[in-house]
């Protein structure tokens, strides 16, 4: 039950980032509000594969994968872009509905040694999915006059 709740809230997340990314033109990807700072194209890209790669983390995928997952993972366009957040999702999902209790309470640790139990991990997903869409929507919002004027909660 509680994984349901919780993947339900990343699903809120998800869903909001969807329509933020419908009211977006492909030149809005380009845009960077701060230099050396990410601009809201490949931060939008870092938000679609943030359930895959967390969740290659919380089982522990070591730094050498995940820098190779990384630079596998491409998501230019705002369709790349919503079809990578819409699948890594769904995959997060499956993953975690079909969990045992056993295995959610199994604690795993991060290649930067950081140990968590794996439904803690999910909730540091959560965590990670509302941060980097609330930081999307203040570059919009501050910098480009772009309020998508949506429920961001429910």
């Amino acid at each position: 039950m509680n994984c349901k709740n919780v993947l339900h809230q990343i699903e809120i997340a998800v869903e909001t980032i969807m329509k933020i990314t419908g009211m977006l033109a492909e030149e809005d990807l380009q845009k960077r509000p701060t230099p050396d700072k990410h601009s809201i194209g490949e931060l939008l890209e870092h938000l679609a594969v943030i359930c895959e790669a967390d969740r290659r983390i919380a089982n522990e995928a070591p730094k050498e994968e995940m820098d190779e997952f990384y630079a596998e993972v491409s998501y230019k366009t705002l369709i790349a872009i919503q079809t990578g957040l819409l699948t890594n999702f769904k995959a997060l999902k499956h993953y975690y509905m079909n969990l045992s209790e056993e295995e959610l309470q199994c604690k795993t640790t991060s290649y930067w040694e950081v140990t968590y139990t794996r439904y803690e991990w999910l909730l540091q997903i959560l965590a990670h999915i509302y941060h980097h869409r609330g930081q999307l929507h203040a570059m919009l919002v501050h910098c480009y006059n772009k309020d998508p004027k949506i429920l961001m909660f429910e």
